[in-house]
């Protein structure tokens, strides 16, 4: 579909033509931790071999398409101005397969995918699910940020969600929410104190299995997004510490609703041209960002009911064909 480019307005919101002269992800790994990531022509420079915790497989594997997607809106490479392109195009993508072909994931399968990306020395780890808490789940996350990783995952949607789900409420994770395309808060975006930073999540397309793209909406995309943002912050000042990463970020995000964090936008809306351009003094311990809830208790029996939205373009003759897939019913957490 040689138009998908025009439909990514996110790019656009982004400035990222001015982006990308400061930086496109070089040498910064991603790990998606998620259904799995097909190789599509736009991302297969980018996509290295991961694993499959389910199956034992190689991560390039996806039934479902939203690994897919997530990993486009990080680091789809597209073919000139033809295709999907990622925020960090040329970053690398470790695929990680912790979610049935459904989107039905576990909190310990999470943490197994998260502990293999820890061991590759994935600088960024991207986790498109919410859901329960469970020891294993908090263990991992703490080991992958003690060693270094910037670890980005989604607050969750509305309406089956009420609050933050884990991974997202533990204290050091990025939590994202999103916005929509005036830059005002999404209202399937949960909301709590957790949150601490958002970005575009309202009708964003990327990539999909079988070379096709897709049209999603949820916290999901924005913390795919995120993501991307944060590769090119690595990339660009590969001095920082995990925790200057998150700051840069947040500390030049655009203030939205009440002055200062709230509960809606966190810190704010990301802007990326000043994350990679301001002058941001050094991170105080007094001002690190962090979640605010770091209770084990599970949430809404096991993660309740959580909504995906993804819509697969595919060529039908002179047409285009849109399957278009609502709310798989969740019981033991879901990508978002």
């Amino acid at each position: 579909m040689d138009d998908i480019r025009d439909d990514q307005w996110h790019l656009r919101f982004l400035n990222i033509g001015a982006v990308h002269r400061q930086s496109q992800g070089e040498d910064v790994t991603v790990a998606i931790v998620d259904t799995g990531v097909s190789p599509h022509r736009d991302l297969r420079r980018n996509l290295l071999l991961g694993v499959d915790v389910l199956t034992d497989g190689n991560g390039q594997q996806d039934a479902n398409s939203h690994g897919t997607s997530m990993a486009g809106l990080v680091a789809a490479h597209g073919n000139g101005n033809e295709g999907a392109l990622g925020v960090a195009p040329k970053s690398r993508i470790i695929p990680i397969r912790i979610a049935a072909d459904d989107g039905r994931g576990t909190p310990d399968d999470v943490a197994t995918g998260i502990d293999w990306a820890a061991d590759r020395k994935a600088r960024i780890i991207s986790v498109s699910y919410t859901g329960a808490s469970s020891a294993k789940l908090r263990s991992s996350v703490n080991r992958a940020i003690s060693e270094g990783a910037v670890v980005i995952a989604a607050v969750g949607n509305r309406p089956e969600n009420l609050n933050v789900g884990f991974p997202a409420a533990y204290d050091g994770v990025l939590a994202v929410g999103a916005v929509g395309r005036d830059g005002e808060h999404a209202a399937l975006s949960v909301t709590g104190k957790a949150v601490a930073i958002t970005a575009p999540g309202v009708d964003i397309y990327s990539t999909s299995t079988n070379n096709n793209y897709s049209k999603g909406s949820g916290t999901s995309a924005a913390t795919a997004i995120v993501a991307g943002a944060a590769a090119l912050v690595r990339s660009k000042y590969p001095e920082l510490s995990a925790r200057e990463v998150v700051h840069r970020l947040t500390a030049t995000a655009t203030d939205k609703g009440a002055p200062g964090r709230d509960e809606q936008y966190g810190y704010g809306v990301l802007n990326l041209v000043a994350a990679l351009t301001a002058d941001v003094p050094p991170l105080s311990a007094s001002t690190a960002p962090s979640s605010t809830s770091t209770s084990d208790a599970p949430e809404r029996d096991g993660g309740g009911r959580l909504p995906v939205v993804v819509a697969v373009l595919a060529a039908a003759g002179s047409g285009v064909l849109l399957v278009l897939w609502l709310r798989y019913r969740r019981r033991k957490g879901a990508t978002t």
